[in-house]
């Protein structure tokens, strides 16, 4: 195990014993798996934990695990932030599951404001609300786009609504 890992699981053994579902390291770059009812105390250690001080969230999205070529995923999609400590120099990859029917989890702006963009993106691009966000809307999207581009059951033939006047 390496060092990042050690150091998380020793944090979050006393406070949070049962939030980390898995973790990895595959080609350098440490994961942990957390539960999303644990999400927003995990990023809270994570971000304010001495010995971790992830105090950059360097990137956030999403993934759709549909049609995957080795069969169905429960749950169907994954919020994945990609941490950095500025003090310690080292990085994690946290990912969260979200099943389709609810399709939400915690918000990480209060955490980190600067997920405030990234998480209307990704709502924006996959569908996946963020609870308590202070102003989720579309982002790159026009109100009237219907659906979401970037699920794999977004049909690529779909024609949209037209806006605007056009000369």
């Amino acid at each position: 195990m390496s060092d990042v890992r050690d150091r998380l699981r020793a944090a979050l053994q006393d406070t949070l014993p049962d939030a980390i579902v898995d973790s990895h390291a595959r080609l350098g770059d440490e994961t942990v798996v957390v539960r999303s009812d644990a999400l927003v105390d995990v990023l809270v250690l994570l971000r304010d934990g001495a010995d971790l001080a992830f105090d950059q969230l360097v990137d956030l999205t999403a993934v759709d695990h549909a049609g995957r070529a080795d069969g169905p995923r429960d749950p169907r999609f994954e919020v994945v932030y990609h941490l950095r400590s500025i003090a310690h120099n080292h990085r994690l990859r946290v990912k969260v599951g979200v099943a389709l029917e609810a399709c939400e989890v915690d918000s990480a702006v209060p955490i980190w404001p600067a997920a405030d963009w990234m998480e209307r993106e990704v709502f924006d691009l996959y569908g996946i609300r963020f609870r308590g966000h202070p102003d989720l809307r579309r982002i790159l999207l026009y109100e009237e786009f219907e659906g979401h581009p970037l699920r794999k059951d977004y049909p690529k033939t779909l024609r949209q609504p037209l806006i605007g006047p056009f000369n």
